[in-house]
């Protein structure tokens, strides 16, 4: 098949909606299909380079970080060469500047078109709204104006299905969670770049660490990470935290007022290839957020082999089973109680280590790109 992809979002950018195009080109080109990417231009200048096209572009960062718009012209070579490619399908993983351009291309294509709902722009209402309850309406009323531009909805959980839903969105929507280079982030580092990156920290042999990789940001309730290590200091615990964002100077500040210098470690940004390697500073992967679609973080902790603690949330259905490979909190009392049982039970740990890893291959790569191509497979028969 001639597949096209278009996003926003591409490398070099780093969040969840470019791993999820980078793995699922890689993987459909693999599987012999016939791949293009549109996507936006770091400049004004519009090109196209391999088999990927970039749309000229403008800065939106202080809409949210790192956004661009696309400029608009009246003529697009680019979209006119895309249209005589013919491709098969148009999968679309943003909803704003590549939306409506690969809407188009599916229409005069006279293919399907579907698109991924990654973010749910609810949890995002203080990036535009100074009041949640009207920043709620609006992401509803502007998520239903799009996707009922679209053929098809895929969601990565259960949990946005929902929403969508509750949002009275009746267009067939199929549940398919992203997939991860499982391979990559199972790999443990030599025993003694661990060592050497635990005493650059100042991490104490003993202590058990609690780790969080992601975006310093405030939908992702760090504060409630830093108020349970509050109830922590001084029992043989460390949280480190492994990233930057916009939040990181307040999140900060609060470490000094909680008095938690000691205790919280802020490790900042690490080379994206180094990734899955400080996954194995950690003996428990925390995260406190609510606003994830899927949180792919949790599933690059588990091939990590690490157990996980975290706010409990739908999304994780089916992903963090309680007792098993970790469990959802969904209080301080339970967070400390579960993170006191890490630390002094080894065998509970080494045991729900096992399962983590287990439970990994079901949110590899291989199997996420083969149940993307059966439904593009399923969606190209059906007559239009």
């Amino acid at each position: 098949m001639k597949i096209l992809i278009t996003s926003d979002w591409y490398e070099p950018v780093i969040n969840g909606v470019v791993m999820s195009v980078v793995n699922l080109e890689k993987e459909l080109a693999l599987r012999g299909h016939e791949v293009r990417i549109l996507t936006l231009s770091p400049t004004t200048h519009s090109y196209t380079e391999n088999n990927i096209a970039y749309i000229g572009s403008i800065n939106a960062g202080k809409i949210y970080p790192q956004a661009r718009i696309r400029v608009k012209t009246v003529h697009m070579p680019i979209i006119k060469e895309l249209i005589e490619w013919k491709p098969d399908i148009v999968h679309s993983q943003c909803e704003f500047s590549t939306f409506s351009l690969g809407r188009r291309i599916a229409k005069e294509s006279c293919v399907p078109f579907i698109h991924t709902y990654h973010t749910v722009y609810e949890n995002y209402t203080h990036y535009f709204s100074p009041s949640i309850y009207i920043g709620k309406r609006m992401a509803a009323g502007f998520t239903r104006s799009v996707l009922k531009k679209a053929d098809t909805i895929v969601v990565p959980s259960e949990k946005v299905q929902h929403l969508l839903a509750a949002y009275d969105i009746q267009l067939p929507t199929y549940v398919i969670p992203t997939g991860i280079n499982v391979e990559k982030f199972s790999k443990s580092p030599p025993n003694c770049w661990i060592c050497r990156k635990k005493q650059e920290y100042g991490i104490p042999d003993k202590n058990l660490v609690l780790l969080y990789i992601g975006r310093l940001a405030k939908e992702k309730n760090i504060e409630e990470l830093l108020f349970c290590m509050s109830l922590l200091a001084g029992k043989g615990i460390t949280l480190l935290m492994i990233g930057d964002g916009p939040y990181r100077n307040r999140l900060e500040q609060i470490t000094t007022e909680l008095g938690l210098k000691p205790y919280v470690i802020w490790g900042g940004m690490v080379p994206p290839e180094q990734v899955g390697s400080y996954y194995h500073l950690g003996d428990v992967f925390v995260n406190a957020s609510t606003s994830e679609t899927q949180g792919l973080t949790y599933f690059e902790a588990l091939s990590a082999a690490l157990p996980i603690l975290c706010r409990s949330d739908d999304c994780l259905t089916g992903v963090i089973e309680n007792g098993k490979n970790g469990w959802q909190y969904n209080n301080s009392e339970e967070f400390v109680r579960y993170a006191l049982m890490f630390r002094d039970q080894f065998h509970l740990r080494n045991s729900m280590s096992e399962y983590a890893a287990r439970k990994a291959k079901e949110f590899s790569i291989d199997v996420f790109a083969n149940k993307i191509e059966d439904l593009y497979l399923q969606i190209v028969r059906q007559p239009q």
